[in-house]
């Protein structure tokens, strides 16, 4: 008898590239691995239009959908449009109410409008915006994995971030995240899987701890 292959689609975080998983490593008799790129949006693209567009990209049924950071809140966008098997989100949140207050805060002021744009295109400038203050020590780390300069895509994201409103969210979701990750602080997270030690970048540190979980949390009921 021929073991049905579960096809998973993998969506990096902002402006990332997707070889921030090439360590992620599934039994090939069980998974088949397929890489999500992110789009430049289209001039007033909403976030829910833009989820439609790269489902387009999703060419299997009954899918897993695995998304990190700002690729995590995508997925659950798209999971909307499409009929996935299991929907799985790494160092990002369920709702707007799990965002941090700083970014809480910059949707009330509208202070996201305010960053300049191309500031956020200098790939150096950028990552310690995306990954935090430590990121000089490894800088030329995530020059590899940031992918995305556009500014037109980095000023759509961090809009599209920071104002994402979502209260409701699917319960069967499973909600993988850090304890210490300083993008999304833990203390604002509500029911998840929790990584001790793990980062907002333990995609890429942590990844034994993914190829060791992840099938038995997607084969799981």
């Amino acid at each position: 008898m021929i073991q049905e292959i579960i096809h998973v689609y993998l969506m990096p975080g902002m402006a990332a590239s997707p070889k921030i998983f090439e360590n992620i490593k599934l039994p090939k008799n069980q998974f088949e691995l397929h890489l999500l790129e992110w789009l430049i949006p289209i001039p007033k693209e909403s976030l829910s239009a833009y989820a439609l567009r790269l489902s387009l990209k999703v060419k299997h049924d009954n899918v897993v959908l695995l998304g990190v950071s700002f690729g995590g809140i995508l997925v659950q966008e798209m999971n909307k449009h499409i009929n996935i098997r299991k929907l799985i989100i790494v160092s990002s949140v369920k709702s707007s109410n799990e965002l941090p207050r700083r970014m809480l805060l910059a949707k009330k002021t509208k202070a996201y409008k305010l960053l300049p744009m191309q500031l956020a295109s200098n790939i150096d400038l950028f990552s310690k915006y995306a990954f935090g203050s430590n990121v000089k020590k490894r800088l030329e780390l995530y020059k590899k994995y940031l992918s995305v300069s556009d500014a037109t895509y980095l000023s759509w994201a961090i809009e599209q971030m920071v104002c994402w409103n979502q209260d409701e969210f699917p319960q069967e979701m499973i909600h993988i995240h850090g304890d210490n990750d300083p993008v999304f602080p833990i203390k604002y997270i509500g029911e998840c899987i929790t990584v001790k030690g793990g980062t907002h970048i333990m995609i890429l540190n942590k990844f034994k701890w993914f190829n060791e979980n992840l099938p038995k949390l997607i084969l799981g009921n």
